[in-house]
């Protein structure tokens, strides 16, 4: 079993977000053992870039902090190598396809497979393009995670059918960010999903609060929250540790 399916082996799975770098790398790693204590299931890790087409303005913010600050990609993946000597649980990266460009392709899967991740999310690949990627993922033992979005109609049968690790069901049109209410049929999307494969499902773009968490949880067998975390780590900055692990209790908490 991947390591990555297996974060929803044990009920809902609360899959959190965080921009590496922003305040700084320092935190970061504080924050991830903190978020993984808390109760996550499984960690997206932000590799900050200048145009991070799927994010709204509070992830965009933190891109922008986090390379004013001036950190690399290979900083990340030392911040990396430090974090998996105590925290187990899967962990993924989230960024775009220049970022593992400009890398080099092959460079980038290996050095994060050594460094302890176990997957890849790519926001700007569609699934059209993903062998630009995904021969260079196995290669080297990763997942490429396949996302799902209310536009994806007839294509949702086609990409469940070769997806990896978990299902990203994309819940509202648009970009990331924190939203009152989610209104597009996620349900039906999630219901054709698993019409192809058995692989989990776990919805993201929007969810903020518990009572979201608790609806969205009672549809997927996870859910996924970025903007709620990345703008709590804004306001409190280096001392953003105790709140963030305040809330991911109680995301946590909702979904159980």
């Amino acid at each position: 079993m991947s390591n990555i399916k297996s974060a929803f082996d044990h009920g809902k799975a609360f899959v959190a977000f965080l921009t590496c770098g922003d305040p700084d790398l320092d935190t970061t790693e504080k924050l991830v053992r903190a978020i993984a204590d808390a109760g996550a299931d499984l960690i997206e890790l932000g590799i900050p870039f200048s145009d991070p087409t799927a994010e709204g303005p509070i992830i965009q913010a933190a891109n922008l902090r986090a390379l004013t600050g001036g950190v690399t990609t290979d900083d990340i993946f030392e911040m990396v190598y430090k974090v998996r000597k105590t925290v187990k649980i899967p962990m993924v990266f989230m960024t775009y396809a220049n970022v593992v460009f400009s890398y080099g392709t092959e460079r980038f899967m290996r050095t994060a497979a050594e460094a302890g991740m176990d997957g890849l999310i790519l926001p700007d690949v569609p699934f059209e393009e993903k062998e630009d990627f995904a021969p260079a993922c196995r290669m080297y033992g990763l997942e490429l995670i396949s996302l799902i979005a209310p536009t994806s109609n007839q294509r949702i049968l086609m990409i469940a059918k070769e997806a990896e690790g978990f299902v990203y069901c994309i819940s509202s049109l648009g970009v990331t960010g924190i939203r009152n209410e989610i209104n597009s049929d996620v349900d039906n999307m999630v219901k054709l999903v698993r019409e192809s494969t058995n692989i989990p499902t776990a919805i993201g773009f929007g969810i903020s609060t518990p009572a979201q968490a608790t609806k969205m949880a009672q549809i997927a067998d996870g859910i996924i929250v970025g903007s709620a975390i990345v703008k709590i780590i804004g306001e409190y900055g280096r001392d953003a540790v105790i709140p963030v692990s305040d809330y991911v209790k109680a995301m946590k908490e909702a979904i159980s």
